[in-house]
């Protein structure tokens, strides 16, 4: 029997399913430990900043969750365009399932970021280059689920979702480069991959640990929610039938 691992072998959702079943607990555990220790460090280990006090222990929250609401819309719209192209109902799923958790961290950013800027910039909000871009990454992720949800047939909802998520993908440059493109308020990028950090290591390590904890939790939900789809959409299948809970069987 072959058992090498291909890009298309979860593809099925009844393998999917099964995959995700025996990640999820080791996600969740991993998104909880990971986040204590973040917490822990980045609130009582890390130093206070010079010029920002204890204000700048924010940014172990907000720069995590920009990351990764970010990297969630390219991945969202990724597999929006497989499953458009290539007809793969477990990619149009994940599509489905990622748009929320994006949307969450994406207002975890903003609302975060506000926080921030009160004692910073003075103000709650500013209409600069890379908070407007944001903003509408939220608006585009809102979009996006509402697209899909008001169309009664999947498959075009997945279709009419797919044009809309590439679409909006060029946000997402837009957002990243804001602070070299124009002049704005927000600080430019702290961390990169051409230099070393301007940050102590211990502020660095908690930020780390924040963003491990956050890609673990964002994979669990995902994954959880891509199984109910799953479910949802494959009811008449016999894998799903074969489920325990369901007219018996193993998985």
């Amino acid at each position: 029997m072959n058992r090498t691992l291909r890009w298309t072998t979860f593809a099925a959702p009844s393998r999917f399913y099964r995959l995700a079943d025996a990640l999820n607990p080791w996600l969740w555990a991993a998104a909880i430990a990971f986040a204590a220790a973040g917490l822990y460090v980045g609130f009582f280990v890390a130093p206070t900043d010079a010029t920002q006090g204890d204000s700048y222990r924010i940014i172990f929250i907000h720069v995590p969750a920009a990351w990764i609401s970010m990297v969630i819309y390219l991945a969202m719209a990724f597999w929006a365009a497989v499953g458009w192209m290539l007809n793969a109902r477990m990619a149009s799923m994940l599509a489905r399932a990622l748009a929320p958790t994006g949307a969450l961290f994406t207002f975890i950013a903003l609302w975060t970021g506000s926080f921030w800027g009160k004692p910073t910039w003075g103000t709650w909000w500013v209409w600069d280059a890379r908070l407007t871009s944001y903003l509408i990454l939220l608006f585009l992720y809102l979009g996006y689920i509402a697209l899909v949800s008001s169309i009664d047939d999947a498959v075009r909802g997945d279709k009419a979702g797919a044009v809309l998520a590439l679409v909006g993908a060029v946000n997402i440059p837009i957002i990243y480069f804001s602070v070299r493109w124009w002049n704005t308020l927000h600080q430019g990028a702290t961390i990169s991959l051409t230099k070393a950090p301007s940050m102590a290591q211990t502020m660095l390590a908690a930020m780390l640990l924040m963003t491990v904890a956050f890609w673990a939790y964002a994979f669990a939900v995902v994954f959880t929610r891509a199984q109910a789809l799953a479910l949802e959409r494959e009811r008449d299948a016999d894998w799903v039938r074969a489920l325990p809970g369901a007219g018996g069987g193993q998985r």
